[in-house]
Order: structure tokens, then sequence, then C-alpha cells
């Protein structure tokens, strides 16, 4: 009999997820670059996210202890009007596109987030929010490509778009080798007025 083993831990964040629509608009105006800098490791259009709270390896036994306050939230709280804006990097290593639209609404539903985090006795790294999209990382040998690829997209404004679900999320980070891939656990929709 072949069984397969569960791992004990999972890496988990909680985020939002673009629509299609604005994800596809972005990679089209990434398209030149896709080809120009194919030595930068370009993220899965799938797994475009914004991270609101990152919360690392958890025990998977706690991962269920989040499910229910983080659905009660998401039912208590409106869709948030965002767009995907601008371009810029992190330590000339990490491309990221910037966010735009409600933004005093997503830093008060990370605030809410993460107090559910911590409600639940979760420790985590409680960093400030800076809300971006991560699109691809550069080789520690070649970090012009990061820089120039940011410069190229700093007037880029996508359409705005309805964020309209919570998503808990779990990698296969450091489970071998090959691309990071994101996993939904569970995504609630918001529905709620606030």
């Amino acid at each position: 009999m072949n069984e397969e083993i569960q791992p004990a831990t999972v890496r988990v964040f909680i985020a939002l997820a673009p629509p299609d629509e604005a994800k596809e608009e972005l990679a089209r105006e990434l398209r030149p670059a896709y080809h120009a800098y194919p030595g930068m490791r370009w993220n899965r259009i799938e797994d475009w996210h914004i991270t609101l709270a990152f919360l690392g390896e958890l025990p998977v036994t706690a991962v269920p202890l989040l499910q229910p306050p983080l659905a009660a939230l998401a039912a208590a709280h409106r869709p948030l009007e965002l767009a995907l804006r601008g371009s810029g990097h992190f330590d000339h290593r990490v491309l990221w596109s910037g966010i735009d639209g409600e933004l005093d609404g997503l830093h008060g539903l990370t605030a809410q987030v993460r107090t559910v985090v911590k409600d639940c006795g979760i420790a985590f790294e409680d960093r400030p929010l800076r809300p971006h999209l991560t699109l691809a990382r550069s080789r520690r040998s070649d970090t012009s490509s990061t820089v120039e690829v940011a410069a190229a997209l700093t007037g880029f404004t996508g359409r705005r778009w309805q964020a309209e679900r919570l998503h808990l999320v779990g990698s296969n980070i450091g489970r071998g080798p090959g691309p990071i891939h994101y996993r939904d656990i569970r995504a609630w929709e918001f529905t709620g007025r606030r």
C-alpha cells in the first residue's frame, strides 16, 4: 500500500487577488520584458496576489482555527475597489506593481485580518503593509534588469476592479525544486457593507 505522507506544516498567507482581466492587462504590458529579460524569474500570472498577512510556516492543525473568523470577517466586509498602478523594486531584485484605489480601506482590512490572526494565537511578523503585487525576481548577479523593467512600467495604470474575496493561501515553497506555486486553502466572498 502506497500512502502519501502529509506535511506537518504549511506555509500560509492571507491575500487578495486581482481578477483575470486586470492581471491579463498587466501581463500584456509586461510581454516585451518577458522576452527582453529571460533571466528574471517571473511569477506565474495565476499566482499574483496582494499579501495582507504573511504567517509563514504553520502547523497544519493551526489552519482550521483561522477559517471561521476569516469567514466572518469577509461576510462583514464589502468589496474594495483597487487598481494596479506603476511599478518599483525592493533592493534592486524584486519587481512589483503598485496598488491604487481604496487604500485606506485596504489598510483597514489588513488591520482586521491581522487582529483575527493574533486572536487565534498565531504569532507572525507584523510588518507594515506596502501594497504591491510581486511580479519577478532577478538573479543576484543581475540587479539592473529589475530596475530597467520597473522604470519602463512607471506610467502603467490599470483598470479599476473589485477585490471580491479574501483568500487563505498555502504555498509549496521549500518543498523541492522548481517554481513556487500557491493554492487557495479557502476563499470567502466579501458580502458586507462596511
